[in-house]
């Protein structure tokens, strides 16, 4: 196998377990707040890690089409190391959301030099199909290891994956040495025009209608997931255990896994696809609100089609292709960074239960939307 492909497989595994650990202990962590600000404090920890990834998907995505791909695979992982050990040493809430929006980083600088690298292989839609195989594998060893280790330390989890991490950072410095060197190039005009011409075309492309869908969806699936994430520990505190919790959102990664690694396998057009995983998504949220393991088994092999469906779009797109992979990634952290932290605003007045049927419910409608590239 390529070695540049077995560098993102290890490290988006690493770096996704990581970035779940904290989700089945998300109320332990933020205890020191959580008696006055309730659910709140623990979406501002899940939140802290997406919007991290959102204010940077764009910036490093636009440095790593410029300076090189690998470099900023390996800066993913240096970070993601950086925010585990730094959880590690505090139980500060806001200690530990700076660590959390570290961790985002790390995905903002992962992401679009991954997705650009993937793109270019020859059998792109394999690939793709294979990455997000072990992105889900991540998130669900990540949730499952860390529910099950809560009974010794709430931290346990989250210290295997940062070991892991520290692995695969150490694997990856050879890999490095042979990387294309970052060197500032010299433009023929100003910084400033050159920035200028950059936030252009982005926000070109952001609302170009042929694209547009594209990035709602992304927004609705990814947020619509992020919130049922978020607000589960709160919301099954006195139904389920830790090793309960960890098992139901694991199953929603697993089922995500095995779609998506099948659906990148047939003969199915990328419309298809993501109409088809968004409305079994929806079916999903509603279920895992009264049933959880089997709700969450159905949200993920929704989310397993239409996440494989929704970045080859992306990629077929008639512009700039690193470009347009940044602004799929922009989108799905966006919504997994907005979503939950509007919800939790809400929690306070309508309560959690009537906060997911109106998630589901914005997921189901989403599969109206008119076909545009797609």
């Amino acid at each position: 196998m390529d070695t540049d492909k077995i560098l993102l497989y290890c490290s988006v595994f690493v770096m996704m377990g990581l970035s779940d650990a904290a989700i089945p202990v998300l109320p332990e962590l933020a205890a020191s707040h959580h008696v006055s600000y309730g659910p709140i404090a623990s979406s501002l920890l899940f939140s802290s890690y997406f919007i991290g990834a959102l204010v940077t998907m764009l910036p490093f995505g636009i440095l790593a089409g410029r300076h090189g791909n690998l470099i900023f695979i390996f800066l993913g992982v240096f970070l993601t190391v950086m925010s585990g050990l730094l959880i590690m040493a505090s139980n500060d809430i806001w200690i530990i959301s700076l660590a959390r929006f570290i961790e985002g980083s790390a995905c903002g600088a992962f992401f679009p030099a991954a997705f650009s690298m993937l793109s270019e292989f020859k059998n792109r839609n394999h690939c793709i199909g294979e990455f997000t195989f072990l992105l889900n594998a991540g998130l669900a060893t990540g949730v499952a290891i860390s529910g099950f280790l809560a009974r010794t330390n709430i931290k346990n989890g989250i210290l295997v994956f940062t070991i892991a991490s520290g692995i695969v950072l150490i694997l990856a410095l050879p890999k490095l040495m042979y990387a294309k060197p970052f060197i500032i190039k010299q433009a023929h005009k100003n910084i400033s025009d050159d920035v200028s011409i950059e936030v252009k075309k982005t926000i070109s492309t952001l609302f170009d209608n042929r694209f547009i869908n594209v990035w709602i969806l992304s927004f609705i699936l990814f947020g619509s997931t992020g919130v049922l994430v978020a607000f589960y520990p709160d919301y099954s505190a006195d139904i389920l255990t830790k090793t309960e919790l960890g098992a139901a959102i694991a199953g929603l990664y697993v089922s995500a896994m095995v779609t998506s690694f099948l659906v990148s396998r047939l003969l199915i057009g990328y419309y298809t696809m993501i109409r088809a995983g968004m409305g079994i998504s929806s079916i999903g949220a509603l279920i895992a609100i009264q049933f959880p393991i089997s709700g969450f088994i159905v949200l993920g092999a929704g989310s397993g089609i239409a996440m494989v469906g929704l970045p080859i779009a992306a990629s077929n797109m008639d512009t700039d292709r690193g470009l347009a992979m940044g602004l799929f990634n922009t989108c799905t952290y966006a919504g997994l960074a907005i979503m939950p932290l509007i919800a939790g605003i809400f929690t306070e007045h309508f309560g959690l239960e009537l906060i997911f049927y109106v998630n589901a419910i914005i997921l189901g409608a989403s599969v109206l939307l008119r076909k545009s590239v797609m």
